[in-house]
């Protein structure tokens, strides 16, 4: 994929790229796996369906805070790295509009190819008379009961659209030669993709939004029109949650009302279907008050295109990737007490390769067994359906004192929290809400069982959340742990959740907000000591986002210093490597692949007896500074080789892995080794492991 946009503009100074900039590229590498011929078919479909959806929460979160700059009047240079606001909004435009057009002509292809494959996407001109019989029958008894069509011209504002609704504007020429707009809300309730009956061996979809266009004669019988169009158009909202300081509301009373509030923040981006009227364009936007510090973006027939996300298999097995089945971890089962298994030794489980039962299975036997009496948990984003919730109320239920610090902040996941929060609440489960100013995005879990006349702890912490939702597709690691040191350590910081006046200090755990820099600046500054005293140094991470210069200053530094430094970076990369003077010795790529490289590890060499770490928090300021965070030691050597094996794997991909570079133009590795494609090869690795 051609690079989108000129070296200058990304590279905003010397020594960072922008932020916003480096996720837009991050985005065009999730569009490059829609784009591979060599993705099964139906997933680079859905592959198009997560680059639109990160696409919509990078305009309610990350557009929509530079938009706010502007609007209070602020350059807000420093604060960009080096750019103007309102140039960032004009770079950002450009960029999306050149990705929005990549992505139409990547459809087309896969398009074609789906017709190869006897897969037909048809629109409402290509309907022949059974299908129109099919359709006619599916759209009054299940589209039309929960259609929801607005007419515009008698009303003096326009009703509140939805944010990143998708809605048909209708403009209708009446025969008395005046003009009629209308709009169309496309049903959420009904698929996006209508599957029509087959025929022979050819299948066919039809997308609601031309099954709606077929049928616009029936919504508007009642109108004496000489003629009739529909476009597609798309708002996206500022989705910042604003708080009201009303102290006679709960936190979980403030938090739903901002999650309403939401629902009608200000516009930030529009987008249409460029083939719109421009009579058609021009009253619309009118009408919503869209200004030039908008994105305003001119796009295909279809918007939301999300829902790719869910495009039909049709039983097309032989589209879509391999499932694997999920394996479990040698020493662990699903069978028997894992606290007895965790009193021997340590256990690592990295999901999606390994079963993430072992977690659900972990808190089931607590919720039973007699001589636990205490239970505390983290939770940052449960499942729709969650087996940890219910695992936590069948505990309390038990007389078991249960304690869920619940973060309803989770961007974009606030209600579903505040529901399980209710539930909880109404168990007897005693609800912690944070702390005042951070977020809680640290996962861990600590029980006290009973044994003789001892309370022992038995726990977990991991680099993701607890959902079995997320944990089949993204990779994330969890250490079991009956290691009383640590543990003591996650103790203290649910005390901190309950008196966080108070500072705690910590002997084996690395916290955010008080302790993060320090100590990872510590364990740079013995990489950096060790080269000096003609040892080796070198430092290895695996992250999700690198963006806080502080931190990416000491990684120069330690460069500089000749430490050998290796990074594999999923998501937003400020940093610049292998510039000569500053990070000729800080390599880093990005994996983007079946799965979503989630997990975070840090290695620090330690001249041969490495520091291994995994923790929940990236190296951008507000994991640093506003979070509360926590990265986990490993003792175990076991365990050690195991995360080292797995960094290396991942390190060694030249199918998936693309360097990341000073123009960030997103060219995949390539060299003459074998080749190795990480997440395959991880999975063989544990095959391996229990096979051994």
């Amino acid at each position: 994929m051609n690079n989108v946009v000129a070296k200058q503009e990304l590279q905003t100074n010397n020594t960072y790229i922008n932020r916003e900039i480096s996720w837009l590229q991050f985005n065009a590498r999730v569009l490059q796996e829609a784009s591979d011929e060599d993705v099964p078919l139906i997933e680079r479909l859905r592959f198009l369906g997560i680059f639109s959806n990160n696409l919509d929460e990078f305009f309610k979160v990350r557009y929509a805070t530079v938009k706010r700059i502007v609007d209070v009047g602020k350059a807000g240079k420093n604060a960009l790295g080096g750019i103007r606001a309102k140039e960032l909004l004009e770079i950002i435009t450009q960029i999306v509009i050149n990705q929005q057009s990549n992505s139409l002509e990547i459809l087309n292809n896969i398009h074609q190819k789906l017709e190869e494959e006897n897969i037909y996407i048809i629109d409402e001109n290509q309907i022949d008379d059974a299908q129109h019989n099919f359709i006619k029958k599916y759209f009054l008894n299940e589209v039309s009961p929960g259609l929801v069509t607005i007419i515009l011209n008698d009303l003096v504002d326009l009703p509140n659209l939805k944010d990143s609704g998708a809605y048909l504007a209708v403009r209708m020429l009446m025969s008395s030669g005046e003009k009629q707009f209308a709009l169309i809300e496309i049903p959420k309730s009904v698929n996006r993709f209508v599957v029509l009956p087959k025929d022979g061996d050819k299948n066919y979809i039809i997308m609601v939004d031309d099954l709606l266009r077929h049928c616009l004669s029936d919504i508007f019988n009642i109108f004496d029109y000489k003629s009739i169009s529909a476009h597609m158009i798309k708002i996206t909202r500022d989705g910042e949650l604003d708080f009201e300081t009303d102290l006679s509301k709960s936190f979980i009373e403030k938090i739903s009302d901002s999650v309403k509030h939401r629902k009608i923040g200000d516009p930030v981006r529009f987008v249409y279907d460029k083939t719109i009227g421009q009579d058609t364009l021009e009253y619309l936007m009118t009408k919503m008050g869209i200004d030039d510090t908008d994105s305003i973006i001119p796009g295909g027939r279809y918007h939301n295109r999300r829902d790719y996300m869910g495009f039909p298999s049709l039983g097309r097995n032989d589209l879509l990737y391999d499932k694997i089945e999920a394996l479990p971890v040698k020493g662990l089962s699903l069978e028997a007490s894992i606290f007895e298994a965790i009193k021997k030794k340590d256990y690592l489980l990295q999901a999606p390769y390994q079963t993430f039962a072992y977690v659900v299975k972990f808190l089931r036997e607590a919720a039973l067994d007699p001589k636990v009496k205490t239970i505390k948990i983290t939770i940052y984003r449960l499942a729709e359906i969650s087996d940890i919730a219910s695992s936590l109320i069948n505990a309390a239920t038990n007389g078991k004192s249960v304690t869920v610090s619940i973060e309803l902040r989770a961007r974009f996941d606030e209600q579903a929290n505040i529901n399980y929060a209710q539930q909880m609440e109404d168990e007897g489960i005693n609800l912690i809400f944070g702390v005042a100013g951070l977020k809680v995005h640290s996962k861990m879990c600590v029980v006290e069982r009973e044994e003789g006349k001892k309370m022992k702890r038995y726990g977990f912490v991991s680099t993701g959340n607890f959902n079995e939702s997320t944990a089949k597709i993204y990779t994330d690691y969890t250490l079991f742990t009956s290691n009383q040191r640590i543990l003591k350590d996650v103790n203290k910081i649910f005390n901190f959740f309950e008196a966080n006046y108070k500072i705690f200090t910590y002997k084996h755990l690395i916290t955010s907000p008080h302790y993060t820099q320090k100590a990872i600046f510590k364990l740079i500054n013995e990489e950096i000591e060790n080269v000096k005293n003609g040892k080796e140094g070198n430092i290895r991470l695996k992250m999700n986002s690198v963006s806080s210069y502080k931190m990416i200053d000491k990684l120069y530094e330690a460069s500089r210093a000749g430490v050998k430094i290796q990074m594999i970076v999923r998501g937003i990369c400020c940093l610049i490597p292998g510039v000569e003077g500053m990070s000729e010795n800080i390599e880093v790529i990005s994996i983007v692949d079946k799965f979503l490289e989630h997990s975070r590890v840090y290695i620090f060499g330690n001249n041969g007896d490495p520091k291994i770490y995994i923790s929940s928090a990236d190296w951008m300021t507000r994991n640093i500074d506003n979070r509360v965070e926590v990265s986990c030691p490993i003792y175990d050597e076991d365990i050690k080789k195991e995360i080292l094996d797995t960094f290396n794997i991942c390190w060694s991909d030249n199918v998936k892995a693309r360097v990341i570079n000073e123009s960030q133009d997103n060219n995949y590795r390539v060299n003459d080794d074998k080749k190795v494609r990480a997440q395959f090869e991880t999975y063989n690795y544990y095959l391996k492991k229990l096979e051994g």
